[in-house]
Formats: structure tokens, sequence, C-alpha cells
């Protein structure tokens, strides 16, 4: 077991706890102030009986060092949890047996995701990012309550576990390593941001046999490359065709995608060759399934705005259409947040 040369005073101090891969010489093991590395929820408040978009927002990495991993518990009492995936991460969940039974839009369950981990990326200390997960605040805490995410962070070298919880009746104040909290609040009267920054849902369009319905995109957090895509796409005529592509002036390229699940592992991948849309049919590129990748991005995308575009089609050609963009994490061009029509996040089986 490594020993650090740290005065009781200092280890009193630390408004962390810091866990090296090794051992740290004396004199380069440095204090850690509130500023240098942080794990904190952009939702704040959630609604009991309801769904919740939990946004883990990282600040900074360990001591300068990238980082690597982020892993989330899903306390008891919160059900249906469901991650998003992250381009260059892999995702890793584990499921366990809840302690008793809660209501959902499917009936009672019993068990469910109780740890969230995302792996693989590299997060340079200088920027930040986020982490999204879905799920169902149950019966089980009334307004006033607080919840708490206890979160691990992992860097090249080093890792933050911001874990600590205050006791019954006690101050999160003086811990020097919280974990992110959500403090529960009663139903009636609540707006959520998502519900003010929804754009209005763009018209329907068509090319040829081809109907557009509802294409949109989701805004994007500071420094992202990358933002996703969807549209509901229709083919009323009696030939085949097939989206082949996709473009916006902010990206520099775009690519199909199509979502899966290996092993509890949720992976993606271009869709080569396009994506058939066959004769009187339909397919909806939505969160979770299939998708747009707009990458190598200019610039970001703000909630509320509107991106000029175009779509491509083997026999209808190149199509112009308005994406309207939703929040960070939303399900839909106008069904997004806690408490909003979003989908119960126990009826999905993936969201990206």
């Amino acid at each position: 077991m490594p020993r650090f040369c740290l005065s009781a005073p200092l280890r009193a101090a630390l408004p962390l706890v810091l866990i090296g891969s090794s051992a740290v010489p004396c004199a380069v093991f440095g204090l850690v102030s509130p500023a240098s590395a942080h794990a904190v929820l952009e939702r704040k408040e959630a609604v009991p009986n309801a769904a919740y978009r939990g946004v883990v927002q990282i600040m900074h990495g360990c001591d300068g060092r990238p980082t690597t991993r982020i892993s989330i518990t899903i306390p008891e009492g919160v059900t249906g949890a469901k991650p998003m995936p992250k381009p260059g991460w892999t995702i890793e969940t584990v499921k366990s047996a809840y302690a008793r039974s809660y209501p959902s839009f499917h009936g009672q369950v019993s068990e469910g995701v109780t740890k969230i981990t995302w792996s693989g990326g590299s997060l340079p200390d200088e920027q930040i990012d986020e982490f999204t997960f879905f799920a169902r605040i149950s019966d089980a805490f009334a307004p006033g309550a607080t919840i708490y995410f206890p979160v691990e962070q992992d860097c090249t070298e080093g890792s933050y576990r911001w874990s600590d919880v205050p006791a019954e009746n006690g101050s999160a104040q003086a811990l020097k390593a919280p974990a992110p909290a959500v403090r529960v609040i009663a139903a009636q009267g609540t707006t959520t941001q998502a519900t003010a920054t929804a754009a209005p849902a763009a018209p329907a369009a068509k090319a040829g046999a081809i109907a557009i319905e509802a294409p949109w995109l989701r805004a994007t957090p500071g420094g992202a490359k990358v933002a996703g895509g969807y549209v509901t796409l229709r083919n009323t005529g009696p030939e085949p065709d097939r989206l082949t592509g996709a473009a916006i002036p902010l990206a520099g390229r775009a690519e199909i995608h199509s979502m899966t699940t290996e092993g509890g592992v949720m992976k993606m991948a271009p869709v080569e060759g396009g994506l058939a849309l066959a004769p009187g049919a339909g397919v909806v590129l939505k969160p979770g399934g299939y998708h747009l990748m707009f990458l190598d991005l200019k610039d970001g995308v703000k909630a509320g705005e509107t991106v000029a575009g175009t779509l491509t089609f083997e026999r209808a050609g190149t199509v112009p259409v308005t994406f309207t963009v939703a929040p960070i994490g939303a399900q839909g061009p106008d069904r997004q947040g806690p408490g909003a029509a979003a989908p119960e996040a126990d009826s999905h089986k993936h969201h990206h």
C-alpha cells in the first residue's frame, strides 16, 4: 500500500479523494483545489413518478491528465436507467435486483440498471463534456428529498471518486468529494428548460415519392465535433429508394449509423450502401436506432435554432430540408426533459 507524505492539516484540506495508480513521491503530490476536477449534474431538480434526464458534466481531468472513464451509480428508487451512447466511448451497464418493486408504464419492475460506465474515450483536461442517462424517479421519493448519484472519474493517471453523501440531516457543504445531487420537487407548476427552448417542428416535405417529416438535430455541448440528426421518411411510391447521404454547412461530413447491443455493450456502426426505403413503407431515424451523424463540426448547434441542410436519395436525388434543434439529450423534436411528454425511460431499448 503506497504511503503519501501529507500532514494532518493538509489531509483535512483535501476537497476530494485522489486515487493514484501508483505511489507518488512526496515532492510532487500536490494539493488539488475544488476547481481542479468536478462532476456535477446539469439538471438539479426532478419530479416524482416522472422521467429524468441526468446529464453529468465533467469539468476537468485529474491534475492535467485526460479523463478516460466515467461511471455513474444509479441509486435505489431510480428505475429504468438507460445510457446515451457517445462516439468514441464504449458503454457497459450493470443490472441488479431492486430492493422492492416499483410502478412503471409497463407494470411493476423489480430489477434494472444500477451502474453505467463510459470508457475508452479521452477527454482532455482543458475541455468539458457531458455523459447522459435517462431514468424514472419512482414513488420512493417525495418532494423535498435529495437523490445522490455517485460518480467515478478515471484518468490516464489518477482517479476521483465523487461519492460522499451527507449523513441524515447533515450538510453536503462539508463533504470533500460530494456525489452529484438532485432535489425532488412537486410536479405542479414545474417548467423545464428543455420545454422552454424547444424549437417548432419543421413542416413536412416531399421529394418525388419520399415524404420527409420532422427533421431535427440535438444541440451540442461546447467543443463537440459530432451532432446527431433524426427524421421520419416514408416511401409512398411503387419503387424502392434509398437514403444515401445528408449534409449541413456546419459539418465536414455525415454518415448514416445503426445502433446495436452486443453483450450489454451499445455500439454504433455506419450503414454501408445507404438506408433502404421499401415501397409503401417508412423508417424512423430516432435516438437509439438508425440516425444521422454529422461529423467534424465547425461550430455547435443550439436548442431553438434551425439549420438548413440536405438529404440525398438514390432515386429522389438531393432534397433541401430544415432541421430544428432540440436540447441536448432530447428524445424528439418536441418531447424533452423530466416530466415532459418524453417516452418512459423503461420503454425504449436504447438511447442515443
